[in-house]
This record gives structure tokens, C-alpha cells and sequence, in this order.
């Protein structure tokens, strides 16, 4: 019921992020069965045959043109790649922020929906970075938060095997928000922090 009544253009959806892909393969699923009608079952893969054409995620360079056969293909399922600034290949570095990513994020909003993982990290109690504020007083998406469950315990951390059968997953899409043009950026942080259960970021992050 949050997602059918939400326009087809501008809205950003802020999950946590347990697996890289699994969760992006997910929300997918769930979008495209309730543009065919089916509430609340993912049970008839019929909605494949006719997905929403404008739908993206954003994910890192680096990860989908460095893990393999598959990230490659899903890049083509609509992500918008973009360069992280404080981590790459594994370990945590400094340089200069991708401003270009705003302004590719900007144009999957103008054309649909976009996914936006805000910890920019599947590592567990990773803060909500401050870009994902910048973000939205730059834009004005609606923002729809969404708390996932139990991926990290069914799924390897790429998302692409199962680790532990009979594991409950769960998605809920909170109430869509339009932030105020006055909100402050620790405002927004607070409010995203508060319906999705990530913590706030630390006050020297990007």
C-alpha cells in the first residue's frame, strides 16, 4: 500500500543493506509485482514478463566491474555507478567525492524511481552517510525508507548463494517523506535514522 499511490517519477528509496546484490534483486521483485496487481505475494513471476522500465539502484565502480560475470549483467538492469570516496578494494581511503554521482542520481529521479543504500557498506551498524542528505536537499525527492531482514543470515555476502534455508525475510516500506526545504542536514539524517533503525554517521563523514 506505500508503493501504489507514489508517482512514477522522483522517488528515492533508502534501504539498509545486508548482501550487494540480493537486496537490490528483492526490492526489484516486490516493485514489479505490485505494478501487476499482486499485493502481497512474489509468488507469480508473471510481473517479470512486463518489470518497470524506470527503475535504478545505485551501486560502487568497483564492485560491479571487478566481482565477476554477473555484477557486469546486473549493471545493466539499471544501475548508477558511482565512485566511492572512502573506500575502495577493500579498505578505507580519502579521496576526492564523485560529484558527478549526484547529478547521475538526479537523473534516474527525473526519469523514476532510484534505490540508495545510505551506509554505502553491507558491514552490520555501518553509520548513514552524510551524502545521502546532500542528496536530498539538492533533489527534493519523496524519500521512502525501507527496513530489510534476515538477508545477511540467508544469503552469502554477495547476495548470490544461500547460506541458511527456512530464514524469514522481511521488507517494510515506511511512509514516504517530503523533506522541507529547512530541514538541516542532521535533521534529515535523524529522521532517515529513525525509520530505517541505521545509525546516525559520525560528524567527519562524507
Amino acid at each position: 500500500e506505500q508503493l501504489e499511490n507514489l508517482p512514477e517519477q522522483g522517488v528515492l528509496f533508502l534501504p539498509n543493506h545486508q548482501t550487494y546484490f540480493m537486496d537490490v534483486v528483492c526490492l526489484y521483485h516486490i516493485f514489479f509485482s505490485v505494478k501487476w496487481g499482486f499485493r502481497n505475494s512474489v509468488n507469480y513471476p508473471l510481473y517479470l514478463l512486463a518489470p518497470r522500465s524506470n527503475l535504478f539502484y545505485v551501486a560502487a565502480s568497483e564492485t560491479m566491474k571487478n566481482d565477476g560475470f554477473l555484477p557486469r549483467v546486473m549493471a545493466q538492469a539499471g544501475a548508477i555507478l558511482v565512485n566511492r570516496s572512502w573506500r575502495a578494494e577493500g579498505v578505507d581511503v580519502k579521496r576526492e567525492v564523485d560529484l558527478a554521482a549526484v547529478e547521475k542520481i538526479g537523473k534516474g529521479l527525473k526519469f523514476g524511481w532510484v534505490i540508495s543504500f545510505p551506509q554505502g557498506t553491507t558491514r552490520a551498524f555501518a553509520p548513514i552517510r552524510k551524502g545521502t542528505a546532500h542528496l536530498i536537499k539538492a533533489e527534493n525527492p519523496i524519500v521512502v525508507p525501507v527496513q530489510i531482514n534476515g538477508f545477511r543470515r540467508a544469503f552469502d555476502k554477495k547476495g548470490f548463494f544461500l547460506k541458511k534455508r527456512n530464514t524469514t525475510l522481511s521488507v517494510e516500506f515506511k511512509d514516504p517523506i517530503r523533506f522541507k526545504e529547512s530541514d538541516t542536514i542532521e535533521e534529515i539524517l535523524q529522521r532517515i535514522s529513525d525509520e530505517t533503525g541505521i545509525p546516525m554517521a559520525d560528524t567527519n563523514a562524507n
